[in-house]
């Protein structure tokens, strides 16, 4: 079978939740002897916008789309021409059996349709909010609060102060660079983005917010209200099957509109051969740790701010460390960086994904202190799969991946004293934490995913054959 997978970014530049399962669960279906290939998207302004190029990653092929942003309305963030023709080309080219969607950002709601209009099956795995919340797919506000209900009016405000597209100096700058390279093959790409690396960080990030700009909001939520009616309308009816990888996003998206037998739990299965030459060790002081992105939706600046709050004599017997990528959120990090000096935490920058089994073994524990409706956080299912204990927030799919009392214990969300509380009864008695992971947790295998979800191609392509040969009847 030929598999096409499509994701809005790809490693190694990026690994994401989303970007390491899309690879694990292709490198399993090429192991079970099917073609995959991954068609993603990647910002490279000294290459010309909408070329493609080529290349291999951990044995699978990569067809990557250089989408510099050049958009010229919110529109052309979910729906796009441009894309679209790139994409069709590579339909064609390919052939796939199925089409298994990961992702969309950067990419085009015409890359479903053109599916369904060549009658190749497609599958839609649910890694976010992506489809409902036009601001990185989270349903969070630009004040950080939890969007409970959808509203297009706020979302119109929240989108106002939300950089979704380059300026038209950046678009210059790009165009410039690209032919460039083309002409001397000289790449001036880096050298620009450390420049706008330093012009960020003589901003002060501590800015009062502007105010909304009133008729540009109004404006934006017409935009939102149209890209909610096309989903609707052109996306979901061209997807033969929607994936959840927890029961908390499936019933925000039953909510939304997707009818409950179009849309399937499916927990996300690991590469457990990855945790099976580790082992757990256990630390003189309690070693606790925040892995992941470096983001206010994140919340490490919680666990910062919480460690501020510990006694001193408990805060010494104790060690922070927060692991995350430092190139992204410049103006965040640089606030953990002052947060971390006060407090005598360590940022120990980014972790391989080599790295990542052990440097959970070697965590007495873990912190996932999000503020908006985690999915299905891979940092916690490798948690559970290296017993690591946890202390993560009390909603989404964090809430349910973790059970207190056996692979950890849940906090009041984006609340600093409770943490603050929860830290200092765990340091000041480790024997809560030995008590975890007294029965064994099960772990779904990236086999036992890949193995689940070619049946489901299999289903797609018969379903979609007996479709076409009724409407030939």
């Amino acid at each position: 079978m030929k598999v096409l997978l499509v994701v809005h970014n790809f490693l190694p530049k990026h690994a994401a939740g989303t970007e390491v399962y899309t690879l694990q669960l292709g490198q399993e279906l090429a192991r079970r002897g099917h073609e995959v290939v991954v068609f993603t998207a990647e910002k490279d302004i000294s290459l010309v916008d909408f070329s493609v190029r080529e290349r291999e990653y951990g044995g699978l092929r990569v067809v990557e789309l250089i989408n510099n942003l050049h958009y010229r309305a919110l529109g052309e963030t979910w729906d796009d021409p441009r894309v679209d023709a790139v994409f069709v080309e590579w339909l064609e080219k390919l052939a796939p059996d199925v089409v298994h969607f990961q992702h969309l950002w950067y990419l085009s709601i015409g890359c479903v349709e053109a599916c369904a209009e060549r009658y190749v099956p497609t599958l839609f795995t649910l890694h976010d909010y992506w489809l409902q919340c036009a601001r990185y797919g989270q349903r969070v506000h630009a004040d950080t609060s939890i969007c409970h209900t959808i509203e297009f009016r706020r979302c119109g405000e929240c989108l106002a102060s939300f950089k979704f597209a380059q300026s038209s100096t950046e678009r210059r700058l790009a165009t410039w660079i690209a032919r460039v390279r083309g002409a001397t093959g000289v790449d001036l790409g880096p050298a620009a983005r450390g420049a706008a690396k330093f012009a960020r960080g003589l901003k002060d990030g501590r800015a009062e917010p502007r105010a909304v700009d009133l008729e540009l909001a109004d404006e934006l939520a017409r935009a939102v209200a149209e890209r909610d009616r096309a989903f609707r309308e052109r996306l979901v009816p061209n997807v033969h099957r929607f994936l959840s990888p927890s029961h908390f996003l499936r019933e925000r998206f039953v909510e939304w509109g997707i009818p409950p037998e179009r849309i399937q739990f499916l927990r996300t299965g690991i590469d457990l051969s990855r945790f099976g030459r580790v082992e757990r060790t256990r630390g003189e002081k309690l070693r606790v740790a925040f892995l992941g992105t470096l983001a206010p939706h994140k919340a490490p600046h919680l666990l910062l701010q919480a460690w501020a709050r510990l006694a001193p004599e408990l805060s010494a017997r104790a060690e922070l460390s927060l692991y995350g990528p430092f190139q992204h959120n410049h103006e965040y990090v640089a606030e953990l960086e002052r947060l971390a000096r006060e407090v005598g935490a360590k940022l120990a920058g980014p972790l391989a994904r080599a790295e990542v089994p052990q440097a959970l073994c070697n965590t007495d524990l873990l912190v996932v202190p999000s503020v908006w409706w985690e999915n299905s956080p891979l940092v916690i299912v490798e948690g559970i799969a290296t017993r690591t204990p946890m202390l993560v927030s009390d909603l989404g799919g964090m809430a349910e991946l973790v059970v207190p009392g056996h692979s950890g214990y849940h906090f009041k969300v984006g609340d600093v004293e409770d943490l603050a509380r929860q830290l200092a009864a765990l340091i000041g008695d480790r024997s809560k934490l030995d008590e975890l992971y007294r029965e064994p947790e099960p772990i779904k295998s990236v086999a036992r995913d890949a193995e689940q979800i070619e049946e489901l191609y299999f289903d797609a392509i018969d379903a979609l054959r007996a479709a076409r040969l009724a409407r030939d009847a």
